[in-house]
């Protein structure tokens, strides 16, 4: 039997990503010989155990990551700072300490200053999610074709950022590697940005006048469902990114909100050729999503 990547594995948060992790590793066994949860809320952690989503659990952070040869960060990104402060003094030499944030550039601002000597900190970002929340949200299939993006630092050990690609791969993903700053900006188009523009579009209609409003709820096309969707999403998760990749984001939105105008003035003076132009060109992207099997 082959040796598990590794023996002692800590998930500090245990989510909606979190919780599908600890699945994925339960329906693949040999991954982790051992696997640690750990969440500061106690009614997280006891659900977590009701479930039996590890083999132990831990509401300290500091405890569940002694030992340990593997530790993955699983909460907001708002929340790393203090916990990669409060874990430091307790990760074991030898340990490699990762993460899920959507945001790179200040995870790494964030965590690597806590990072003792002997420890290898590899920033990875799973690409998947769905807007539930919470232990019962996980899925364990979560991964299964999706992308997991590594920003590797540069003097880390390259055998650490090679076992979390491996742990990744073992989870059913696909791994690729970028830098922190590239990554803030590609992910600021295709997924900070449109979630920014769904909670914009729930909170306009959420203002309009009553008896529209209910209108708007009663009738919703499949459109505006699909932005109540992604709007329905983690509000303190969500918090965290905007703010923490703010440059990248608001550097997007501006560009959106040019070509939004554009758009606006093509419609009001009847330019049917911008139009349909723009129309065509989203549906270029659409296609080109399903033939590489991202749709």
């Amino acid at each position: 039997m082959a040796e598990p990547l590794f023996n002692r594995l800590a998930l500090i948060g245990i989510g909606h990503i979190g919780a599908s992790i600890a699945g994925a590793l339960k329906a693949r066994p040999g991954i982790a010989a051992r696997l640690v949860v750990s969440d500061a809320n106690p009614e997280h952690l006891k659900r977590a155990e009701t479930l039996a989503l590890g083999d132990e659990y831990q509401q300290d952070a500091a405890l569940a990551v002694k030992n340990a040869d593997g530790v993955i960060l699983c909460t907001p990104v708002g929340s790393f700072a203090g916990i990669a402060e409060a874990i430091a003094p307790h990760l074991a030499p030898g340990c490699i300490l990762s993460d899920v944030g959507s945001t790179k550039q200040s995870v790494i601002r964030d965590v690597l200053p806590f990072v003792p000597r002997g420890v290898s900190f590899v920033p990875a970002h799973p690409m998947a999610g769905t807007e539930f929340s919470g232990p019962d949200a996980g899925v364990p299939s979560l991964f299964e074709g999706r992308w997991c993006l590594l920003t590797p630092i540069e003097g880390v050990d390259e055998g650490a950022t090679h076992k979390i690609e491996q742990f990744w791969r073992a989870l059913g993903a696909r791994t690729a590697r970028m830098g922190a700053a590239h990554h803030d900006r590609v992910l600021a188009i295709v997924s900070h940005l449109p979630h920014l523009i769904a909670f914009t579009i729930c909170g306009t209609a959420d203002d309009l006048a009553d008896e529209t409003r209910e209108e708007v709820l009663q009738f919703a096309a499949t459109g505006f469902r699909d932005f109540t969707r992604i709007a329905a999403s983690d509000p303190v998760m969500w918090r965290d990114i905007f703010v923490n990749n703010k440059d990248a984001l608001l550097e997007m939105f501006s560009r959106f909100s040019e070509d939004a105008q554009a758009m606006a003035r093509a419609v009001r003076w009847g330019d049917t050729d911008y139009i349909e132009d723009k129309i065509q060109r989203s549906r270029k992207i659409r296609k080109s999503l399903i033939d590489i099997k991202q749709a």
